[in-house]
């Protein structure tokens, strides 16, 4: 089977792979990236040379048997995709797993909204704008503040911007963002992923939310579905940082709602593989309020924790679901916390550490942690890996998520 990105999620796919016997193949940015360092079968190019595509599927010659045949399936590690390309694959009879259409509610925000509005599923009041005028329209109905964010081209907190009242439509970032929209140029920053550019923003409703689930499930073309607990996340700086899986004190009646509302999202729209879908949710003594707020059609960095606390990782899983193989459990094995391993953030003239280099001295502040490490150069603010760690019985998550962040400060500090 062949995917298209080169990054962490690719990897960890490949690990998954070789238990399963399954050749991968990958198309990536570049030769020494964090995929690249473990597949055997890492072609360079880029996701929207269709040449480059085309060749990652064909057969390939080789000493091993596996590697004459041609791909029985393409796949993804994430959304930025050519859509054009992947239909015309799809109508040449290439397995695309998830469809092009599917994907295009993870990759557009607005065709997102469109698409949870159809299905009369919950989420935040939301409307397009193209000029100032109209989020001042949407506030005076709504309230400040608002979230304004790019609808395609954002990850990780890139592409997502609070705007608290009218005077930073004027002299904020907002105003930068509407003279990009009108000059044509990227939107919402971010780098490769980032910046794109689009013919209008989206507004929506900020939600004053108790905190953030995850809802992951798995569905293979079959129509079988599995769900995994739902998980709490929690963001620093717009980047996930801590998973505590399953939620701590969420609600039975909250928690089955949210894993029937990712159920639903995977059926109606026809995903394939994983799909995670992240929420905010309003805790109160008269009943929860859940609010879609984004979908991610691949591994999720809220699924990490099944590496080590799920019958079945989301990484197997999705080789599972998009093979169209009967899927695993997703049941809960040991209740598991995940945190980030991220590139030291703060302003230091020191060099960043290799945290292959810290990996000995990491291990020694607990037995207990399990880590994963991508093979990234160190850099600022950089997902450079994580580390879960299962709980001991009657352990406080809280306590467990400190240890992580021990573990993972050996890993990142560039002076200990």
């Amino acid at each position: 089977m062949a995917v298209i990105g080169g990054g962490q999620l690719a990897r960890m796919m490949q690990e998954e792979a070789s238990a399963l016997g399954v050749h991968l193949r990958a198309l990536v940015e570049a030769p020494d990236g964090s995929a690249a360092q473990v597949m055997p079968d890492a072609p360079v190019g880029r996701p929207d040379d269709a040449g480059a595509v085309h060749d990652l599927l064909q057969p390939k010659r080789g000493e091993q048997p596996q590697d004459l045949a041609a791909a029985a399936v393409l796949t993804f590690e994430h959304e930025h995709q050519d859509h054009a390309l992947l239909q015309q694959l799809a109508a040449q009879g290439v397995s695309v797993q998830p469809s092009a259409q599917a994907l295009l509610y993870a990759r557009d925000k607005l065709e997102m909204r469109r698409a949870m509005t159809r299905l009369e599923l919950p989420q935040p009041a939301w409307r397009p704008v193209s000029q100032p005028a109209e989020v001042l329209e949407f506030a005076l109905q709504h309230g400040w503040p608002v979230v304004l964010k790019t609808p395609q081209g954002g990850y990780d907190g890139h592409g997502v911007l609070l705007v608290n009242d009218a005077a930073e439509l004027e002299t904020g970032e907002a105003a930068k963002w509407f003279k990009a929209l009108a000059d044509g140029a990227g939107v919402g920053g971010g780098g490769s992923l980032g910046g794109a550019q689009v013919s209008c923003l989206l507004v929506e409703q900020a939600v004053n939310f108790t905190r953030e689930l995850a809802a992951l499930v798995a569905r293979n073309p079959s129509g079988q579905v599995e769900a995994w607990p739902v998980v709490e996340t929690v963001q620093v700086e717009g980047m996930c940082d801590t998973v505590l899986a399953p939620a701590p004190g969420l609600k039975p009646a909250t928690a089955a709602l949210a894993q029937q509302v990712a159920k639903r999202v995977a059926s109606k729209l026809e995903v394939t593989g994983v799909l995670a879908v992240e929420m905010f949710v309003v805790e109160g003594d008269g009943g929860d309020q859940l609010y879609i707020n984004e979908l991610a059609m691949r591994p999720h960095n809220s699924g990490h924790w099944s590496q080590d606390g799920a019958l079945t990782s989301q990484f197997e899983q999705h080789l599972r679901a998009v093979l169209d193989w009967p899927l695993g459990s997703a049941q809960l094995v040991v209740p598991t916390v995940m945190v980030n391993v991220i590139g030291w953030r703060q302003e230091t003239d020191a060099p960043l550490p290799d945290p292959s280099s810290r990996l000995a001295q990491a291990l020694q502040v607990s037995g207990q942690a399990k880590i994963h490490l991508y093979g990234k150069q160190a850099r600022r603010g950089r997902k450079l890996g994580h580390v879960n760690l299962s709980l001991a019985e009657g352990q406080d998550p809280a306590q467990a998520v400190e240890i992580g962040r021990q573990v993972a400060h050996v890993l990142t500090c560039p002076q200990l």
